[in-house]
C-alpha cells in the first residue's frame, strides 16, 4: 500500500498510522480468508448481506480507505472516539491510536454484527473497546463528548446528535451521498456560520446507513430481461414516465464527443461532482454485464454512471469512454442519448463535460458544505451552484463559473459543492 501512495504520488501515511495497520492482524476479522483476499488493499469483504433485496448490509473495509479515512480522523492518545457501524477490525485500530488513556466505542444497529466484532477483537486480546447495539442516527450519547466520530457507512443525513456530541474542535469524517455519488468528508463544524466545512474529500464507497436514516433513491427500470438490466437511479427526482423511457432505451442511440481526452489513470471524480452539481434533472444509469455486452448500453461504469433525463422527460442521456482512435495512451469521454430528442440531450451533457473540462479540469475542485435544510438561501456560501436538500441538511458548490440549477430533495440537509475556475483559483485552500 505504501508503495503504490508513492507510485500515484500520494503522500505516505503518518507512522502511527502505519504502524497501527502493520500491528493489528486484519486476517483476525475476517476468519477463513486467505491472506491474500484480507489483505487486497483495494477490497473491501462482505461479512453480512440482505439476500432478499440483494445489497450488502455489512463489511470490512479495504485497507485503502481504512488507512484514509484513520489518517483523516487524526485520532490521539487520550481521545474520545466514537465509530458508528462496527467490525471491529477499525475499532482496534483505533484503540491502538489513542492509547491507555483514550477511549473507543463502537457501535452498530445489528445485534449480530457487535456479536461478531466482539468475538475478534477478543481473539487478538482487545478487551477495552466499548460495544454497543444502537441506531448511529442517536450516535452515543451515554458516552458522549467525543473528540472524534468516524462514520463506516454510507450517510444521506447529518444527525443533529453528531454535532452535539463532538466536542467544539473536533472531527467527523463521514461518507456523504450527494446526489447518488459517494464521498468520503472530513468535516470540521464551523458554528460562526452556522454550517459543516469539508477540509477534506476522498472517493470511497460503503454500504448504506441503516435505521431511521435509511434511504433509497427511486430506480426505474429500462430493461429487465435477466442478467441484461438497464436502470436510471434517481436520488433526489425528477418524476419520471417510466413507459417512455424503456421505449427511449429501444431507440437508435446518439453519441456526441466534446473533444474531451483524459490519461488512463488520471483521476475525473471531480467530473462527477461538477456534472451533479450542475446537471438539470440529475441521474445515474446502471447495467449489468449482460446489457454491455449486448450494445443496449455502453456506460463507463456499470454500477453508475452519470446520466441526465431530457426535459421532456421521454428520453436520457448518459457518459461514455473510448479509446482515442490517434491517441493509443488517450480516452475520450462521450455523451449517449436515447429518444425522440437524443441528440438534443446528448448535445447538453456533452456540454456540461467541456464546461468542466475548460474551467474546472485542473482546478481545485469543489469545496463542500453542509448546512441545515432550513438555511435561508442568502446565508448559503457567495458564489454556490446546485444547492440541493436531502434529509436534514443542505448543500452546494462554491464558486461555480455559473449558477446551476437549484434542486431540492427532502426537507434536511443542503449541500454546496462550490467549484473554482482553474484559471483564476491555481491553489486549493
Amino acid at each position: 500500500m505504501a508503495a503504490e501512495r508513492v507510485r500515484l504520488g500520494v503522500q505516505p501515511l503518518p507512522q502511527k498510522v502505519e504502524e497501527a495497520l502493520r500491528a493489528v492482524p486484519r486476517e483476525a476479522f475476517l476468519p477463513g480468508l486467505p491472506l491474500a483476499e484480507a489483505y487486497d488493499p483495494h477490497q473491501a469483504v462482505v461479512t453480512r448481506r440482505d439476500d432478499e433485496r440483494g445489497v450488502a448490509l455489512s463489511s470490512v473495509s479495504a485497507p485503502t480507505i481504512v488507512a484514509t479515512m484513520l489518517e483523516r480522523a487524526d485520532p490521539r492518545p487520550g481521545h474520545r472516539v466514537l465509530e458508528i457501524g462496527s467490525g471491529g477490525y477499525n475499532a482496534a485500530l483505533i484503540r491502538r491510536l489513542v492509547g491507555e488513556n483514550g477511549q473507543v466505542t463502537s457501535i452498530d444497529i445489528d445485534p449480530d454484527v457487535i456479536a461478531r466484532a466482539e468475538r475478534c477483537l477478543k481473539s487478538i486480546g482487545v478487551d477495552d473497546v466499548h460495544l454497543a447495539v444502537g441506531d448511529g442516527a442517536h450516535g452515543f450519547a451515554a458516552r458522549a463528548p467525543f473528540d472524534r466520530i468516524l462514520v463506516t457507512a454510507g450517510a444521506w443525513d447529518l444527525p443533529p446528535a453528531w454535532e452535539e456530541q463532538l466536542t467544539e474542535g473536533g472531527r467527523l469524517v463521514v461518507p456523504m451521498r450527494i446526489r447518488g455519488l459517494t464521498r468520503c468528508l472530513t468535516l470540521r463544524h464551523a458554528p460562526e456560520r452556522g454550517c459543516w466545512e469539508a477540509v477534506a474529500v476522498d472517493m470511497c464507497g460503503f454500504v448504506r446507513m441503516q435505521g431511521r436514516d435509511e434511504h433509497w433513491e427511486a430506480m426505474p427500470c429500462l430493461h429487465d430481461e435477466d442478467g441484461r438490466q438497464v436502470a436510471l437511479r434517481l436520488e433526489d427526482g425528477p418524476e419520471v414516465d417510466e413507459k417512455a423511457l424503456r421505449e427511449a432505451l429501444a431507440c437508435e442511440p446518439v453519441t456526441v464527443w466534446p473533444d474531451v481526452l483524459v490519461g488512463a489513470e488520471e483521476p475525473t471524480d471531480s467530473q462527477d461532482l461538477y456534472l451533479a452539481s450542475t446537471a438539470d434533472r440529475w441521474a445515474q444509469l446502471t447495467a449489468e454485464r449482460g446489457a454491455i455486452r449486448a450494445r443496449l448500453v455502453s456506460p463507463i461504469s456499470r454500477l453508475g454512471t452519470p446520466a441526465l433525463i431530457s426535459p421532456e422527460g421521454t428520453g436520457f442521456a448518459y457518459r461514455t469512454l473510448r479509446r482515442c482512435p490517434d491517441r493509443a495512451d488517450r480516452w475520450e469521454f462521450g455523451a449517449v442519448g436515447h429518444g425522440p430528442h437524443a441528440r438534443a440531450t446528448a448535445e447538453h451533457l456533452a456540454r456540461l463535460i467541456g464546461d468542466w473540462d475548460r474551467d474546472h479540469r485542473h482546478g481545485p475542485g469543489p469545496r463542500i458544505t453542509l448546512s441545515p435544510a432550513t438555511t435561508p438561501d442568502d446565508r448559503l456560501p457567495v458564489g454556490t451552484a446546485g444547492p440541493f436538500e436531502q434529509g436534514s441538511v443542505s448543500g452546494a458548490p462554491d464558486r461555480p463559473l455559473c449558477p446551476g440549477p437549484g434542486f431540492d430533495q427532502l426537507p434536511g440537509v443542503q449541500a454546496c459543492l462550490p467549484f473554482a475556475r482553474a484559471a483564476t483559483d491555481s491553489k486549493s485552500d
